[in-house]
């Protein structure tokens, strides 16, 4: 007897060993892969700038020197340390403000991809003299990198030192709000009748089935039903947040109906028979005393939803989300992209500066979901009530 107690206190012991050494891997897995990210993203974050001395003209253009010269006299070293991006916006700015004509200031202005490389020490393309200019202009502190705000205030671009992820970040909320618009009332209500009023039939029992097995299905399989069913037999537009929003919302749909029906169910009976013990009709018990209290765990089920819903790439794919859009979306009917889409297409690019803002792309997008599952935390916390 002792024997055997020995061995099995031994046998705890190396299970216990063995789910810490589980824990201890997965927690360094995910240790390596946030820094991992955070590593690459850190270049993307930055971008080159040269502060340019420079007239608002159409016949001038401008010396990194710090002057401003003819055509005629503009060297190619210098002229292709400025990012095109940059330069095509002038004759804009001039359009949008006529008073800025003839004036002249000092700014930071946008580099090319191969100054902002080689200031980061990542391979170029610039020749013995344009890397002899940058580095003459950074010894006097008119080239730097600064935090890339073109990151978050620009759409994709063809130039890298221009690309952003404005459009994706506005077509990923779109998508969001379509999605829950669409699914939230739709699943809370199946929900409510599946557990509430749906007799017990055979009818009931297949809906159930095909509701749990709806939840495990590929979810490229819902992008070919959104190609099928929006565009091609309702004629949705392609590419539009509205088609995303609904083949999403489809593919969510099975996640909240089953959060739903857990919370439902987690009501104590008792709730509904007072409530229907005073008089009050099946309708009114779950309206005013059960859907109440089921809310909560109703909302964290829909943001947890939510949170898979807005890092999903593979529908997208199939329905033309994955398109080229430089300039944020102003309807749901436009095209659009979201933030998988977008990172997917950067990752595919042959130029370094893309993946550095793929990398942070991924930042952007891992802190919106964590910040959607600590949200789904919170109101499960809060508002949960202990029966």
């Amino acid at each position: 007897m002792q024997d055997r107690l020995k061995r099995r206190y031994r046998a705890d012991r190396r299970f216990k060993a063995y789910s810490v050494g589980a824990l201890c891997v997965a927690i360094a897995f995910l240790a390596v892969f946030f820094t991992d990210i955070v590593i690459k993203a850190l270049p993307g974050l930055k971008q080159a700038e040269i502060e340019l001395t420079y007239t608002y003209t159409d016949d001038v253009l401008f010396d990194p020197g710090g002057g401003v010269r003819n055509d005629d006299a503009l060297g190619d070293e210098f002229n292709s340390l400025i990012s095109r991006g940059w330069t095509r916006l002038l004759p804009q700015q001039i359009e949008e403000d006529p008073q800025l004509e003839g004036s002249t200031e000092t700014l930071w202005v946008l580099a090319t991809d191969d100054v902002d490389q080689y200031l980061k020490g990542e391979y170029n393309q610039l020749n013995e003299e344009e890397r002899r200019v940058v580095d003459r202009l950074a010894s006097q502190d008119r080239a730097a990198l600064h935090f890339n705000t073109y990151l978050f205030t620009n759409g994709d671009s063809k130039l890298p030192e221009m690309a952003g992820l404005k459009s994706a970040l506005v077509g990923s909320l779109y998508l969001v709000f379509l999605v829950f618009i669409f699914a939230f009332p739709l699943g809370v209500m199946t929900a409510v009748y599946l557990e509430e009023f749906a007799p017990a039939n055979h009818l009931t029992n297949w809906i159930e089935v095909n509701i749990n097995n709806l939840a495990a299905v590929p979810s490229i399989i819902f992008g070919l039903l959104g190609l099928a069913v929006f565009i091609n037999f309702f004629g949705v537009p392609r590419s539009s947040a509205l088609v995303g929003g609904l083949t999403i919302g489809i593919m969510t749909l099975p996640l909240i109906i089953i959060a739903a029906r857990a919370a439902l169910r987690a009501v104590p009976d008792a709730i509904r028979q007072g409530a229907l013990a005073v008089g009050a009709s099946r309708w009114q018990m779950v309206k005013d005393h059960v859907l109440p209290l089921a809310l909560p765990g109703i909302l964290t089920g829909t943001i947890i939803g939510m949170a898979v819903a807005i890092g999903e790439t593979a529908p997208l794919l199939i329905i033309g989300m994955i398109a080229y859009i430089p300039e944020a979306p102003t309807s749901f009917t436009q095209a659009a992209t979201v933030l998988p889409a977008q990172i997917f297409t950067w990752a595919g690019m042959p130029e370094q500066s893309y993946s550095g803002r793929t990398a942070a792309g991924i930042l952007v997008l891992l802190a919106a979901m964590i910040t959607m599952n600590a949200t789904a935390i919170y109101l499960r916390n809060h508002y949960t009530r202990r029966w």
